[in-house]
C-alpha cells in the first residue's frame, strides 16, 4: 500500500488520472479541469511518466507541445478511479445531487449505476466496454471552469 501511495497518493494525481480517464491528453485541458497550478501539474504529470503511468507524445513540432497518453500501468489503476467514484457518489454527495458521470454498457446499452457488472445482461464491464455522459450539473461544472481559465 505505501509504495502504491508513493506513485498516486495526492488528491492531484488523482483528479490528473480521472480527467486522462475521460478523454482529455493536453496539458491546457488537464490543468483546466482540475485546477492545478502549472507548476503542480507539470511535476504531477512528470511523476506520473516517470513511474510509468503515462507517456509524453509530440502532436507539434513549432512549437513544440505535447500530449499524454495513459499506459497499460495507468489503464490498469481504472478500477481504483472506479471505486473513488462509487464510494464518493454514494458518501460524499447530498441527496439532491446527480450522479456526475453515466456509464453505458456498449454492449446492451444499458446504464451500469455504479457498479462494475452490468445490472441488465450481467457481464463484468471495464472502462473501454462503456460509453460516459456527463450529468448536467458536472457538464455545468467543467464548462464554468473551460470560460473562467479562457477569460484569464
Amino acid at each position: 500500500m505505501a509504495r502504491s501511495l508513493e506513485i498516486v497518493g495526492d488528491r492531484w494525481t488523482i483528479l490528473i488520472l480521472r480527467e486522462m480517464y475521460m478523454g482529455a491528453s493536453r496539458y491546457e485541458e488537464i490543468q483546466i479541469q482540475t485546477e492545478a497550478t502549472p507548476q503542480m501539474l507539470a511535476t504531477r504529470l512528470k511523476s506520473l511518466e516517470a513511474d510509468g503511468m503515462i507517456e509524453r507524445h509530440p502532436y507539434s513540432e513549432k512549437p513544440l507541445r505535447h500530449e499524454y497518453r495513459l499506459t497499460e500501468k495507468g489503464r490498469s489503476f481504472y478500477p481504483v478511479i472506479h471505486a473513488l467514484r462509487a464510494w464518493g457518489e454514494t458518501w460524499c454527495k447530498d441527496k439532491s445531487e446527480e450522479i456526475a458521470v453515466h456509464f453505458v454498457h456498449r454492449e446492451c446499452g444499458h446504464d451500469v449505476g455504479l457498479g462494475t457488472v452490468c445490472p441488465e445482461c450481467g457481464i463484468p464491464v471495464e472502462r473501454k466496454d462503456l460509453d460516459a455522459s456527463l450529468g448536467s450539473q458536472f457538464a455545468k461544472e467543467r464548462a464554468e471552469r473551460r470560460a473562467a481559465f479562457k477569460r484569464k
